[in-house]
């Protein structure tokens, strides 16, 4: 395929998706990639801008560090040694047969990626109902926007990223940014913001660590880890008792607003000062900006939504959009900000353990039907709910739960919480296969290692924070001894008695996925490849192929029964685990600017490493002299699950009560081994963002 045209596609990284020309290049060495990265200017979410990570993604595609031939775990020695396709695809598909034959179906699971394509992702959930007919398939999207997506479905009847296309930020009077630092998580986004400030927009950050973006704020609010639902809670307070309540809005397309302004008046701003550390002076100044502003936004990211309230959080910020008219009209909303680079499209269509394709619940007996009738299956075949991602973690190996599991696209040895104890339960299963791009801290454990292809040397859709379903092109071939993951599906399902239904040609399976999402929330079958590359794009829904798209989402009505949209009704509660005598601090963690996710792919571009090549720990120059602590010295992190090891950063731009680390490392600095698995009762979100710790320093011969 490497030829002598450039390609038009998109990074392999975060929900901006952005657009980027690859041009052919030949290598000067076996180690450099064919194509080389370029601008591309016409597309309108990034018009042309890439970060670090963009610029540098090609570096991936070239060996060493990629996987270029499948492996197999030796059962004499115990390592991975190289294997033949057809030994190693015959060795995955028979511990899965011989799994289910002697434990049940059930005992047999999948776990997906939130970077899979659609296509991927669509097939994969096909993969696990049909092939293998089982309930256990999740993904590590879970862990990204479910509690956003809930919510918004609980107040608007729909959840997608954002119900606006991005260059609507930049026209509102003030946006509301909690829980994201858009500075170092996706960059290109943040020119938004600042045409948004430079045509008299106010902005206002809501995030305990001072980041770069927080600097560009006209409004810096600092709550302790863990209290976003507190603070929430108070601003809607302020609104009533100043009589800022948009009341014919809330009579024509509301509901349930008598319970949540009950709520909203129990968490009055002393109290919540007192819960939080933000001034009530400081939540006044965002009340008068929000509401003074025509046209606001709320937008949420992981800072306000991985908890085990998350749910309920951003119900919170959903009432103060709702109850002051910032909802269903121009320039205008609540919305999430997407982290992962297909989190929302890999949910649509039949990763989630509760969905099938087109945001079908797979309860739903007129979903179950359409969808079986789709793939030529008994509608009774179909299996019902499975576990959510974590609780699939954790079951891995035990009675009565998965023993067997295909992982595909995700590295949960270092992204999972409490890493520690998945680690133990992925080193207990019988039978683990993982296909991927690279050798992961988690393929480095499976029995067998399927190498596939990566973003450039395959065809396939994706959908961005805003809804907008683009098209990645394939610009060069992968390195022979490599296949693309709707091959091994191909072939896996073929081996297991499916001869049919699994196509690996990505447009040929596009077009199923637009007869089963047809008629379902996450309608895409007005979509076609030709029409994404003739308009930069589509946005969902789209319900036939006249039809323009959907860029702005609730703007006649919500997508309930009603067409109204539903308040929530919510009250403050203390994280799982709060800071006492023997773990007085939180802990908190993210990303950096030059890694992404567990760093799988990152971790082996060596600019990115050089820009950012280890874990390390922030604190607060008041915590450092009480522990004496300096600058780059080694601190011991420690929660109820395990212990790190890492360099100490000091600096003024945390709070003096909590401790930051980025998530992206593996080893004895990895983050993950301290975060609370503690789940939301309803989105089954971990609380990654807060976790009770101490901190100490390192003694002699530390990691």
């Amino acid at each position: 395929m490497t030829g002598t045209t450039s390609t038009d596609t998109h990074c392999p990284y975060c929900a901006l998706q952005c657009g980027m020309r690859l041009h052919p290049v030949r290598p000067r060495r076996p180690d450099e990639p064919a194509v080389e990265v370029g601008e591309r200017p016409d597309f309108p979410v990034n018009r042309g801008a890439l970060c670090g990570k963009g610029r540098s993604a090609a570096a991936v595609l070239a060996r060493p560090a990629r996987l270029t031939e499948p492996l197999v775990r030796d059962a004499r020695t115990g390592t991975l040694r190289p294997a033949t396709w057809g030994e190693a695809l015959d060795r995955a598909a028979r511990g899965f047969a011989e799994t289910g034959e002697r434990y049940g179906r059930d005992a047999v699971g999948v776990f997906g990626g939130g970077g899979l394509t659609n296509e991927k992702a669509y097939l994969l959930g096909k993969f696990a109902r049909v092939a293998l007919r089982t309930p256990h398939i999740d993904y590590n999207g879970r862990f990204c926007m479910s509690s956003a997506a809930t919510a918004q479905r609980a107040a608007f009847g729909l959840d997608r990223g954002l119900p606006f296309p991005l260059e609507d930020v930049a026209r509102t009077g003030c946006v509301l940014l909690a829980g994201s630092n858009l500075a170092d998580t996706m960059p290109p986004a943040l020119r938004y913001l600042r045409e948004q400030r430079e045509a008299g927009g106010r902005l206002i950050v809501v995030d305990p660590r001072r980041t770069r973006t927080a600097d560009d704020a006209d409004l810096h609010l600092r709550p302790a880890p863990g209290t976003d639902l507190a603070l929430a809670l108070a601003l809607l307070h302020l609104v009533i008792a100043e009589g800022r309540v948009d009341e014919k809005f809330v009579a024509a397309r509301t509901a349930g607003y008598a319970h949540a302004r009950a709520a909203a008046m129990a968490h009055w701003p002393e109290r919540a000062e007192r819960i939080t550390g933000v001034p009530v002076a400081a939540m006044r100044q965002a009340v008068a900006m929000f509401c003074d502003a025509t046209g606001g936004m709320v937008l949420t990211a992981r800072g306000s939504e991985q908890h085990s309230k998350g749910v309920d959080t951003v119900g919170a910020w959903i009432n103060l959009c709702l109850a002051t008219g910032r909802a269903g009209r121009p320039l205008s909303g609540y919305g999430c900000l997407t982290g992962q680079g297909n989190g929302q499209g890999g949910r649509e269509h039949g990763q989630k353990s509760d969905q099938l394709p087109g945001y079908r619940s797979i309860t739903d007996p007129e979903a179950r039907d359409h969808v079986a009738r789709v793939w030529g299956v008994d509608p009774e075949s179909l299996p019902g709910p499975g576990r959510s991602a974590y609780e699939l973690l954790d079951s891995l190996g035990t009675d009565g739960g998965v023993r067997a599991l295909l992982l595909m696209g995700s590295n949960p040895v270092v992204s999972a919480p409490h890493a520690g104890h998945v680690t133990e339960r992925i080193r207990a299963l019988g039978h683990l296969v993982v296909c991927d791009v690279v050798l992961s801290e988690t393929a480095e454990l499976a029995d067998v290692v399927l190498p596939t292809a990566q973003w450039a040397e395959e065809d396939g859709t994706m959908t961005n924070l805003e809804g907008r379903v683009i098209l990645r092109q394939a610009a060069v071939d992968p390195p022979p001894g490599v296949r693309t993951d709707l091959a091994v599906l191909r072939a896996l399902a073929a081996r297991l008695g499916r001869d049919g239904g699994f196509p690996d040609a990505a447009e040929e399976v596009f077009d199923e996925l637009r007869a089963a999402s047809a008629g379902g929330r996450a309608d895409y079958s007005g979509i076609s490849y030709a029409r994404i590359r003739a308009e930069d794009g589509v946005f969902w829904p789209c319900p036939e192929p006249g039809h323009p798209g959907t860029p702005r989402l609730f703007l006649d009505r919500f997508a309930t029964a009603d067409g109204r949209a539903r308040f929530a009704d919510v009250s403050h509660r203390p994280a799982a685990e709060e800071p006492d005598a023997r773990y007085p601090l939180r802990l908190t963690t993210g990303r950096v600017l030059a890694q992404y996710q567990s760093g799988a792919q990152t971790r082996r571009t060596p600019e990115l490493q050089r820009a950012a090549p280890g874990p390390f720990v922030e604190l607060h120059p008041r915590l450092a002299a009480r522990l004496g602590v300096t600058d780059g010295e080694l601190v011991t992190v420690t929660s109820r699950r395990g212990q790190v090891v890492a360099p100490a950063v000091v600096t003024g731009t945390i709070r003096p009560d909590t401790v930051f680390m980025p998530f992206h490392w593996p080893g004895p600095g990895r983050a993950n081994t301290l975060t609370n698995p503690a789940l939301d009762p309803v989105s089954r979100m971990p609380e990654f963002k807060v976790c009770a710790v101490r901190v100490e320093r390192a003694g002699e011969g530390a990691a």
